[in-house]
């Protein structure tokens, strides 16, 4: 049972593989406003490590937040996007325990089927100047 975790809310960016509920490689990178064109490549780089291809994966687990409105968009975008095109289940999670509560879950055969973000307030958008 192979997961992959991502958790894009805060600047540094992190994604987790974890086998059989023990997390086997963890990566974390500066990602800020440079998320969108790094994640992807992140994510290949850590199964390329561990020479682990997509098909291997059996579900993926999201932070849901609250934290940052376009980091938790971009997360969830490719987090739907990657379950999707694998036909397995996505499942978010907040608190402490995410990773934790989302692999229970993801055993449990829950599938959220669309995760949704949770941004903890409304998101700051600048006026239109005109």
């Amino acid at each position: 049972m192979i997961v992959l975790a991502l958790r894009t809310d805060k600047p540094e960016a992190e994604l987790f593989v974890y086998q059989d509920q023990k997390k086997i490689a963890e990566l974390k990178w500066q990602a800020h406003r440079e998320l969108s064109d790094t994640i992807h490549l992140k994510i290949k780089e850590i199964l390329n490590k561990l020479s682990i291809s997509y098909t291997e994966l059996i579900g993926i687990a999201i932070y849901k937040g609250p934290g940052s409105f376009t980091g938790l968009r971009i997360g969830m975008s490719v987090a739907n996007a990657l379950a999707f095109a694998q036909g397995i289940p996505v499942v978010a999670k907040g608190g402490d325990n995410w990773i934790t509560d989302s692999i229970k879950a993801l055993s449990a055969g829950q599938n959220d089927k669309i995760a949704i973000p949770e941004y903890g307030s409304s998101a700051h958008i600048t006026k239109p100047r005109k």
